[in-house]
């Protein structure tokens, strides 16, 4: 995978050389948008209302709008000047807990890996780091912005978060539990409900239902066959949360996730248990005449 960014991890008087890759990627299945009428795919060009026509990627300049329809034009050189120490070297500002570190800040992930000529001062930085306990912030610019990250130590080797600035995160919305009064015995069933839940983590046993569904749907539909879907449980607010906490306790709680209500049947037949499902018109009565 190419490098997301190279420069240097700045540590004291120490520079040691590295690179930066995505250490995750989101997984999704994209649909095309098609013209109805003829199944063509659609494009969208980059148009100029002023010259009447479809512009080419080399046509095009960086604008900053300062007033309506008032543009400030900038080269790539000008934009280069600007850039800040950070947009080649990741200097670490200090050391904090991991554990002090609002889970909230966190964006991306990416995995910090050593040029040949850094191998030992890396090693130096994540055994230090892992025997002391300790995360570094630093900041690093890359894709037009300045991030604050955090460089923590792994079994084996460094990762980089990006992290949300503290004028990013938005203020919680109200939730009114303090006005709430929870009674000890319920606490007591809750705490037992989540010791019955609880398991280590294992992040393969979790999937996306939704994405499966999708792949699921696009294998049928190019063997010409349906899907139907089983009714889910309608889920409500209890009206007894005691009881609702007993009857949890009682039945055996699966660990992971749910099974998919998706089954994939030959074609017509959703159409024909719908049509089965639907209530029958009331028939209409005749009546004798003279």
């Amino acid at each position: 995978m190419p490098a997301s960014w190279k420069g240097f991890l700045s540590f004291g008087l120490v520079s040691i050389p590295i690179q930066l890759s995505p250490a995750a990627r989101t997984e999704r299945i994209s649909f095309n948008q098609l013209h109805k009428v003829c199944h063509s795919r659609l494009k969208q060009p980059l148009f100029c209302p002023t010259c009447n026509r479809n512009v080419e990627r080399n046509e095009i300049e960086k604008g900053y709008e300062y007033e309506k329809d008032q543009y400030l034009l900038f080269t790539e050189e000008e934009l280069e000047k600007v850039e800040p120490e950070s947009a080649r070297t990741m200097e670490i500002l200090e050391f904090v807990k991991l554990s002090e570190i609002d889970p909230l800040y966190f964006d991306a992930s990416y995995y910090v890996a050593p040029e040949p000529a850094g191998v030992k001062g890396y090693r130096l930085l994540m055994e230090a780091m892992q025997k002391s306990g300790y995360a570094a912030i630093a900041k690093v610019t890359m894709y037009n912005r300045e991030y604050v990250v955090i460089v923590r130590a792994r079994e084996k080797g460094l990762t980089m978060h990006t992290m949300f600035y503290s004028s990013e995160i938005r203020p919680a919305a109200e939730t009114g539990t303090d006005k709430t009064e929870v009674k000890e015995a319920e606490r007591s069933l809750a705490m037992q409900l989540i010791d019955s839940l609880a398991a280590p983590f294992q992040p393969e046993k979790y999937h996306d239902v939704y994405q499966e569904g999708l792949r699921t749907l696009i294998e049928a539909k190019a063997k010409g066959q349906d899907v139907i879907v089983a009714t889910p449980a309608v889920q409500a607010p209890p009206v007894d949360l005691m009881a609702a906490l007993k009857q949890s306790l009682e039945q055996k709680q699966p660990h992971g996730e749910r099974k998919s209500l998706l089954r994939v049947v030959p074609k017509g037949t959703a159409e024909r248990q719908a049509n089965a499902a639907a209530p029958e018109p009331p028939k209409k009565s005749r009546r004798k005449v003279g």
